[in-house]
């Protein structure tokens, strides 16, 4: 590592991001979003990038200082639809592969996104968010300029009202659109106060798949998302029923006579495995791909790189065969499946696949790979040989210049002697002989994980100096259904023991880790088990708690999903305030001796700001050691894809706090 210089905050400007690789019809080309961030704007740039697979060259197709995401390759092969904000907003527009610009083919109000192509290369499906009194026709652009002149106030007799990163709802709802690319002629298929989710086209161009909540009386208290397919000639739908209640990600084999899909049951809520099933159209039966593994189909990582990352939930690999991810130990892992029932992994390694695709017939897999050392290039996989090459080197010229430290993968035992897996990370500059200050890291969710994947936050801490501790306790994905529902009802419980015992662990195994400056840090969940932590113990000299909860009684009421959440999570409502009190960090804000840096979002309606509000002021009152920072137009993702500036105050703010008390 001789000459090489440590990471900074300021490398967020310098790291790039490729997302959303798609295969072109005839298995030559690739098109991908790469984003940076702008350093003068201090603004997110994403732009389409073409890679010529069989010569290897890479071309900027197209440019600007907006965002752009979604590329979609038109089935012969000769446009790609995408979405863009250049316009304000974002709209969809169809770009030819022979060059030239991109033509604008929808107008919605408030924007469109998720284009989804016709067989025949001749329409697009798409979605976009509605009143109940708006269309997609053409023309409404002006009404909502119009409403911004006039002050009203906002009126609600719904429980879901509002939502993280959206703010008010105002009666929006999702639905879905059809534009003719020779007319220019849209046709809105849904409408109502019910929302649409789209899917996919079927190769016979007759249907559409989209899951819909519409046959519900009372929309606060359901959480199924039914799968629909519904018939454009006839204009009906087929219920595709799932006892599961709530399906996602539904694809169309290449010949029509299967759709696979993604379903989640209920039986513990927001905790339950998702699993892939396919569904046969001749004798309308469905099977379970994924029934014999306990691990979620799906990408649960918490990264703060791979910006607009978005995973296919099922590609087909042919008539037959198909591709699609897991969580599982740690690992985003590409699986192959079939509809005989096969099952088996098609890419092995310390990895986070965060997005791929599939060309059949040359049985070849272009994927986004990100891992420990790497924050993500694109790779091609031919999955019969195990060929692996990297076809991208975005960050390399970055990754020259600093020191990258690579974690070591731990496994110790938690509470009720459960395994319970994570990573060490030594400092920067490790020397041996000397102590070092630790910093306990923790995720939210509580149900996603930490991964084999790029953390920038990570390496800034150890950077810094800091030996960095990150692990999955329980209630976490990757680790089996029973692991991941084991925190609900005991938030504070085992899972604050599963993280103390990953410091006994560390303290224990690493002679170098000086016991007397450990450090805490969280956000979401993390905040809330920063903030229980630093209430029953005085072990951890510094913490900083961000975007946490402190009160679940307030918390229940406050927050977008605060009604349902409290009581999947702490399994109580407002009929048990001594449970909800129990749980909540407030209740032990007397017994807090660790100095706390409160950081919360201004807009976070996830975990709404007084939360951090409340517990600043009890600490505040009993003279304890306290700061509190407030981000001005920031919500609950403000880590991830927050304004780039504010994202890089609050990692020195991070930072500066540990410096000062260890």
């Amino acid at each position: 590592m001789a000459g090489k210089r440590k990471v900074t905050a300021e490398d967020l400007y310098l790291i790039q991001s490729v997302t959303d690789p798609r295969w072109s019809p005839n298995g030559e080309e690739v098109v991908y979003v790469k984003t940076h961030i702008h350093k003068d704007n201090h603004t997110y740039v994403s732009n389409l990038y073409h890679l010529d697979v069989t010569s290897g060259t890479t071309e900027q197709w197209t440019f600007g200082e907006g965002r752009t995401s979604s590329p979609r390759w038109s089935p012969n092969g000769e446009k790609i639809a995408f979405v863009s904000n250049r316009s304000g907003k974002n709209q969809i527009y169809v770009l030819s592969k022979r060059g030239g610009e991109a033509k604008q083919v929808t107008e919605a109000l408030h924007g469109a996104g998720n284009p989804v192509w016709s067989p025949c290369s001749g329409k697009l499906a798409f979605t976009a968010s509605l009143k109940a009194e708006e269309t997609l026709a053409p023309g409404e652009e002006k009404k909502e300029s119009d409403e911004k002149e006039e002050l009203k106030p906002f009126v609600t007799t719904s429980m879901k009202y509002k939502a993280d990163g959206s703010g008010l709802l105002d009666g929006k709802e999702q639905h879905i659109g059809i534009v003719d690319l020779e007319t220019d002629e849209v046709t809105q298929l849904t409408e109502g106060e019910h929302s649409y989710t789209l899917f996919d086209w079927s190769p016979n161009g007759e249907q559409l798949a989209y899951a819909a909540n519409d046959q519900v009386e009372q929309k606060d208290f359901s959480f199924n998302n039914e799968l629909y397919l519904y018939n454009l000639t006839e204009k009906t739908r087929q219920h595709i029923e799932t006892k599961e209640g709530y399906a996602g990600g539904a694809k169309w084999s290449p010949d029509g006579k299967y759709l696979a899909f993604l379903a989640s049951e209920r039986r513990f809520e927001n905790a339950t495995h998702a699993k892939l099933w396919v569904y046969e159209a001749s004798t309308q039966t469905k099977q379970c791909i994924t029934e014999g593994i306990d691990a979620p189909v799906g990408d649960y990582v918490v990264a703060d790189i791979q910006q607009g990352a978005s995973v296919q939930s099922v590609v087909w690999n042919n008539e037959e065969s198909f591709y699609f991810v897991i969580s599982d130990q740690g690992n985003v892992k590409l699986y192959y499946g079939s509809v005989a029932g096969e099952v088996y992994p098609a890419l092995d390694g310390d990895h986070h696949v965060y997005g791929f695709d599939v060309h059949g017939s040359s049985q070849q897999v272009i994927a986004a790979v990100s891992t420990h050392t790497n924050p993500g290039d694109l790779h091609l996989l031919h999955i019969p040989t195990g060929k692996n090459q990297q076809l991208t080197e975005v960050n390399n010229e970055w990754l020259q210049e600093v020191e990258v430290v690579h974690p070591e993968s731990i496994v110790y035992k938690g509470a009720n002697d459960w395994e319970v897996h994570g990573w060490f990370m030594k400092p920067a500059g490790f020397a041996e002989g000397e102590k070092y200050p630790l910093v306990l890291e923790i995720h939210g969710g509580p149900h996603a994980m930490y991964a084999n994947t790029f953390f920038h936050e990570m390496q800034l801490l150890a950077a810094q100096g800091y030996a960095v501790l990150y692990v999955n306790p329980r209630g976490s994905h990757g680790y089996g259904q029973t692991f991941v529902d084991a925190v609900r009802g005991d938030y504070g419980g085992n899972d604050y023991q599963d993280l103390m015992a990953a410091v006994d662990y560390a303290l224990e195994q690493y002679d170098f880790i000086d016991q007397d400056r450990l450090g805490v840090t969280g956000g979401s969940y993390g905040g809330f088990m920063t903030n229980w932590i630093v209430g029953h113990t005085d072990r951890f000299k510094a913490a900083v708690t961000q975007r946490s909860i402190s009160n679940w009684i307030s918390f229940y009421g406050v927050s977008d999903i605060g009604y349902y959440f409290s009581e999947w999570q702490i399994q109580a409502d407002l009929n048990d305030f001594d449970t909800l009190w129990k749980h909540s960090p407030l209740a032990y804000a007397a017994d807090i001796k660790t100095p706390l840096l409160i950081l919360h979002s201004e807009k976070d309606y996830r975990c709404p700001i007084e939360q951090a509000e409340q517990l600043y002021i009890a600490l505040k009152r009993q003279e304890k050691t306290t700061t509190f920072v407030r981000f001005p137009e920031s919500d609950h993702n403000l880590s991830r894809t927050g304004k780039p500036k504010l994202r890089i105050e609050r990692l020195h703010h991070i930072t500066g706090w540990f410096k000062e008390y260890l």
